[in-house]
Order: C-alpha cells, then structure tokens, then sequence
C-alpha cells in the first residue's frame, strides 16, 4: 500500500528538519560559531581605524580557535561525569574524533599561515597567550598531589578567557596597525572587549554550575550565587558600555550600545536548565553581533 501524499511530505519534512539540525549542531558544536567571533571581534577593531582586516589573519585567528576549542572538547576532563552529560557534550562525545580531525587540520593550517605570512615576528605575543590557553584545559600544573590546569584555580579562569581574546581581538590589530598598545585610545578599546567578554564568562559559568561544583572548579557562581553571579556580569557589561574609545562618533556608540543590551538579556535570562542552544547560539552569538554592529556602522 502506498503512503498517502501528506504521510511523504511528513517524511520528507522530518528528514529535512533532522538534516538542518544536525548541521546547527555541527556548526555550534565544533566552535565554529566562536572562531568566526574571534575572527569578527578582531576585525571589529581593525573597522574602527578605518582599515580592513588582511585575510590570512583572519584565517589564522579563526583556525587558530578552532584548534584551541576543538582541543578543549576531546580532553578527557570533559566526561569524567556521564550522568551530567548534556546534549551537546553527547554529540561531542559521539563526534570525538571528527573534532580532533578539525582541530588537527585547523592547527596545520594557522601554522602554515604563521610560519609562511610574515606573522614571525609576533612570536612573543601569540606565544604567550598560546601558552596560557594550553595551561587553561591541560593538567600540567601540580597542586596538593594533584595535576590541575588553569581553569581549576578558584575565580581565575573568566579573567583568563577574557585577557586572551582581548589581547588576540584588540591588541594584535593594533600591534599590526602599528599602535601603541598603552596608547589612550588602544587602552579603552581592550579594557571594553575585556569587560565585554569577562560578563559573557559568568554565563558560561552558570551554565557549568553543578558539573564545576561537583568537580571542585571554583567559579563565581558556585561561590556567591547565580544571582549574585548574573549582577556581577551585568557590572562588567556596564562598565564595557561606559567605556567609549576617543574618537569613536556618536553613532558608532549607539550602534555599539544595542548588542550590549541583548547581551544584558542573555546574561539574565541565563540558568543552568536553559537548552545547550541558548548558550551556544544566544551567549556566542552575540560576540559576533558585535562585528556586525560595527561593520554596519561603517559601511
């Protein structure tokens, strides 16, 4: 018996929406949605010199996130509690391999463009923050007989986060624009992006509220509160709008001021029983509203 027209097109719909979803969670799960904000946040501070971005940067700062966050993602401290595994650390734990694929292929690649695009000579500068985002995940560091990584000293790892995409997404277009980097205008603009991201750090940390707990990692939340956790961030948040570079006008502050404040909804709205894509999609994506704010400011 054959199935009825509106059975197929059921079928057909299914299978499309499957499809469709599982290319969202491949695109959100594998940080590629945050590498793309690296890349849009750097390029966000090149537009506000009025300069475009070089390509190979961006190429080498978004293959350079993905191969940190995909590094991240297949480290056995991810899984050490299946029975708090959420949906998106299933799916990461499903494609393991494909993501250590992506973050080996991503490394080949930023290498290639760092050791053969004239990016030498910024050795020092990436090399310290490469350093700080191995140390952040990795278990090298030795703590009361145990091995420990960055990330489990108490209150420490927001700030982390938050001086590495700072220094990558303000400080690299200014050492490539040749600007001082403790220039007036250069010191605003950093310490903006790293109160901006510092607010998008407790999100994440109440999202991880019960499996940081569990595990011993002291974060904000788990000390003070989630409440007191969300009126933290939105201080951050307040003091990143607060801060105008010189010379921005008056419409770029504007335009600046409206992802700010989706931010503040996304930083209130947050709890630890929110969908994985509220924090992949919502807390992520914003980074890269950020870039087109700016990019519509400019053009």
């Amino acid at each position: 018996m054959c199935p009825s027209p509106h059975t197929a097109s059921a079928g057909v719909a299914a299978q499309l929406a499957e499809g469709l979803l599982g290319v969202l969670n491949a695109i959100l799960y594998s940080s590629l949605l945050v590498a793309a904000a690296a890349a849009g946040l750097t390029a966000a501070t090149f537009l506000f010199w009025q300069q475009p971005m070089p390509l190979r940067l961006a190429l080498l700062i978004f293959t350079a996130t993905l191969f940190l966050y995909n590094l991240d993602s297949v480290l056995p401290y991810k899984y050490t509690q299946p029975e708090l595994l959420s949906a998106r650390k299933r799916w990461m734990l499903q494609h393991r391999r494909a993501l250590l694929g992506v973050a080996i292929v991503s490394l080949g690649i930023a290498g290639w463009v760092f050791l053969f695009d004239g990016w030498l000579h910024l050795t020092p500068f990436l090399g310290h923050l490469a350093l700080i985002s191995v140390l952040y995940s990795l278990p090298v560091l030795r703590h009361q007989g145990q091995q420990r990584s960055l990330r489990d000293v108490p209150l420490l790892k927001g700030f982390l986060i938050a001086y590495v995409w700072s220094a990558i997404t303000v400080w690299l277009p200014a050492l490539q624009l040749h600007q001082p980097l403790f220039s007036p205008v250069v010191l605003v603009l950093f310490a903006r992006r790293f109160f901006f991201i510092l607010s998008l750090t407790f999100v994440f940390d109440i999202r991880d509220y019960t499996k940081d707990r569990l595990s011993g990692t002291r974060t904000f939340p788990g000390l003070f509160g989630v409440r007191a956790a969300k009126l933290l961030a939105l201080g951050a948040l307040g003091i990143s709008a607060v801060l105008v570079p010189p010379g921005a006008t008056n419409q770029h502050v504007w335009v600046l001021t409206l992802p700010l404040l989706l931010t503040a909804g996304v930083i209130w709205q947050a709890n630890e029983s929110r969908s994985d894509y509220y924090f992949a999609l919502l807390a992520d994506g914003v980074m890269l509203l950020q870039f087109l704010a700016v990019y519509w400011a400019a053009y």
